[in-house]
């Protein structure tokens, strides 16, 4: 019998709705709001007004493009959280009103176990790849660092985790330091593949956690050495722009590796996936294939659609849920902190 899943997606700044039937992705449809690049960073209150615009012509969306219509869909997955209490709300409001007036049954979604299920989605055209259990997870975006041993779809242990900042948001503070646009991570990227990665020495942490991560130290770094650099040479930023990605890149990448290399072997799991916004950036897309190669991994990598907050990873999330009977009540509130999932 075929499962067919309505996700719904509003954790931050993206409002998402897809639709998938088993594990094949029939559409998956993104509204972005570019309403944060001029103040460089996402504030929460105009998030959660523009999900509010945007959220029933993009359901709508979903449902038109998958060729079905409401009564046709099983459940409806959300995302309960982490996220911006507000813009959960609109999501989660929304998903119950959907649920009360069809008569179709909750499932409530761990954005993060959303974003590592997202190599589990089908198109309808070709079968991606997918990792075997168990397999170990880089989780790495703008609000979170981990890694996570997945034993099941619905079985995932957080073994390593950052004690203070995440990746992505080291990309983008370091980069708002530099003068660049907002969001930082890709123009880094950009910037990186012209720069010398050897150029700049940045501090790399020690911290005591065996998996943990830190990388307030780093960005500290960064910024006394371009303030040093910058009272010798008021240009010196501009001059030297495609270096400091380059080696800031490096710097990131070389220090999420030692520590996943490090639980690969304790826990003698060579099954290797990456996943969240950081993993579209290339240096550690590539970073991830050449260590695979010398340690005998396989690697996965998400498709670049499902690196970036979307519908499908909480459809594909929800699916298992559904198919686990682990369904939501009516009386479920999004919540903003993990801790608190």
């Amino acid at each position: 019998m075929d499962i067919t899943i309505l996700g719904i997606e509003s954790s931050c700044d993206d409002t998402s709705a897809a639709v998938l039937r088993n594990r094949t992705l029939l559409s998956n449809v993104i509204a972005s709001q570019a309403v944060h690049q001029k103040y460089g960073g996402v504030i929460p209150e105009l998030a959660s007004r523009a999900h509010q615009q945007n959220i029933i012509p993009v359901v709508d969306t979903a449902l038109k493009e998958a060729g079905i219509t409401i009564d046709k869909v099983d459940a409806i997955a959300f995302t309960r959280g982490p996220g911006l209490l507000g813009s959960l709300l609109v999501g989660v409001s929304f998903a119950k009103g959907l649920s009360i007036a069809n008569n179709i049954p909750l499932v409530e979604v761990n954005h993060l176990q959303g974003h590592i299920l997202s190599h589990f989605v089908d198109l309808p055209d070709r079968e991606l790849p997918h990792p075997d259990f168990p397999f170990l997870c880089l989780l790495v975006s703008g609000g979170h660092t981990q890694i996570v041993r997945v034993d099941s779809p619905t079985e995932m242990e957080i073994i390593g985790t950052t004690i203070d900042d995440a990746a992505g948001e080291a990309f983008d503070k370091c980069a708002k330091v530099m003068g660049l646009p907002y969001p930082g991570g890709p123009v880094v990227d950009r910037l990186a593949k012209e720069g010398n990665d050897k150029a700049f020495k940045f501090a790399k942490p020690h911290v005591e956690g065996e998996f943990d991560y830190s990388f307030s130290g780093l960005k500290t770094s960064f910024l006394y050495t371009l303030r040093d650099a910058v009272k010798e040479d008021p240009d010196f930023v501009e001059k030297n722009k495609a270096d400091l990605a380059a080696s800031l890149q490096k710097t990131i990448v070389d220090i999420l590796l030692d520590k996943l290399i490090k639980a690969s072997k304790a826990t003698g799991i060579k099954d290797i996936a990456i996943a969240g916004g950081v993993s579209a950036n290339s240096g550690l897309r590539n970073g991830i294939l050449e260590a695979g190669k010398r340690r005998g991994w396989r690697c996965f990598l998400p498709e670049l659609k499902f690196t970036t907050d979307n519908a499908a990873m909480i459809a594909t999330a929800g699916y298992y849920r559904y198919m686990a009977g682990e369904f939501s009540s009516l009386d479920v509130s999004p919540v903003a902190r993990l801790e608190d999932l």
